[in-house]
């Protein structure tokens, strides 16, 4: 069952579990389960997804419940006055607060605008010899992205020299490979934290949080980050 945050005549919010595709790609043809098709089996009715999370991303998801509704929400996101909050675990010591404004290329050669603000919240250094270092360092971060294009928060990091510690391919495969080789551990630790945005039908401002999944204690072990303000409600 998917943990539904939140539910009206309206829209729908839950807290997607990482490895799950949102919907069907003929990349992933082989996956049989997708978001779209679970949630719609679970409260009986169509959904129609209002935004992306990567497959390896969890967190807040939102879905319409009809097209119109749909509409008016794209529109909102549009406008650029949703509000986006997610939280990263990335190699290296960041700097206390910056803006990434960098343009990304898509899938389909265009070049466009992207623009995130982060600050970092936690850094620690951890006894794990990595290449020509005797330890390893890294950052907790919150990262608000300004625009929404595709894998920007993972090129955006990656981009910076930070890249977000489980992340293929906008990574570090030494490290990835670091992690997997000595504690077996793979996930990437992108998390969408928080989505605020205005209901198109109330114009009530709502505000929606997802808790982190255990992939991120059983890192933990290891990082040692104060990470409990994250798994509660």
């Amino acid at each position: 069952m998917l943990e539904i945050l939140y539910q009206d005549e309206y829209l729908v919010v839950i807290n997607k579990p990482r490895d799950l595709l949102v919907h069907k790609s003929f990349i992933a043809s082989d996956i049989q389960q997708y978001a779209i098709q679970l949630l719609r089996d679970q409260i009986g009715q169509y959904v129609y997804p209002v935004h992306r999370l990567d497959r390896k991303t969890s967190g807040v998801l939102l879905f319409a419940l009809n097209k119109e509704v749909l509409k008016q929400l794209n529109e909102v996101f549009a406008s650029r006055s949703v509000e986006k909050k997610y939280i990263a675990i990335v190699r290296g010591y960041t700097p206390d607060e910056e803006t990434i404004d960098y343009a990304l290329t898509n899938d389909n050669g265009q070049v466009q605008e992207a623009k995130t603000y982060y600050k970092t919240l936690q850094r620690v250094e951890v006894d794990m010899p990595a290449g020509k270092h005797t330890t390893s360092r890294y950052s907790l971060v919150e990262a608000y992205p300004e625009t929404g294009r595709q894998h920007q928060l993972r090129k955006h990091f990656k981009h910076i020299f930070h890249p977000i510690l489980g992340s293929r391919p906008h990574g570090c495969n030494k490290q990835n490979k670091l992690w997997l080789d000595r504690h077996g551990l793979g996930a990437m630790l992108l998390h969408a934290l928080e989505l605020e945005f205005t209901h198109p039908m109330t114009q009530e401002r709502m505000r929606f949080r997802a808790t982190i999944d255990d992939q991120y204690r059983l890192y933990n072990t290891v990082l040692g980050f104060d990470l409990e303000e994250y798994y509660k409600p």
